[in-house]
């Protein structure tokens, strides 16, 4: 058990050094299909480093918050310290796979996504997402505030 934390503690500081591909890049999406909000504050890992860094070396995410991880068909939370939502989701924004409240310690995936978005956990039943759903991603002009 020692061993794990200390690879743990080993990856969280590697790739807290990792740079942010745009950090200032923000995002939101939609759920158009249920006229809901999935993140009003999303980052994007659209970079090896950052896709292999996603949210490790965090505690949480806030309600409103995400990551959308391009390109990505699969998700591992070994190291990660708090449960996420995966919307799995095509090149057309379609969602693809829904995961809800998936833990530490375990993989996902979805071969015929193209992204994913990784979102606190409840989230998906909060927006009532499912698969099928037409989903919108756009940025967040600099005059709006980020909730």
């Amino acid at each position: 058990m020692r061993a794990i934390r200390l690879i743990a503690e080993n990856l969280r500081k590697l790739f807290a050094a990792s740079p942010p591909s745009d950090p200032s890049l923000r995002m939101h999406s939609a759920n158009i299909t249920r006229g809901t909000i999935l993140a009003s504050s999303l980052e994007v890992a659209d970079t090896g480093p950052a896709r292999n860094k996603g949210l490790l070396n965090r505690d949480g995410l806030a309600p409103g918050e995400g990551l959308w991880i391009v390109p990505c068909q699969s998700v591992h939370t070994f190291f990660m310290r708090f449960p996420i939502d995966l919307v799995y989701i095509d090149g057309r924004k379609r969602v693809r796979k829904v995961r809800s409240a998936i833990g530490p310690g375990r993989i996902s995936f979805c071969l015929t996504a193209q992204s994913v978005i990784e979102l606190p956990a409840g989230t998906i039943q909060r927006t009532q997402t499912r698969r099928g759903d037409s989903l919108v991603i756009e940025a967040i002009e600099s005059s709006e505030s980020v909730v």
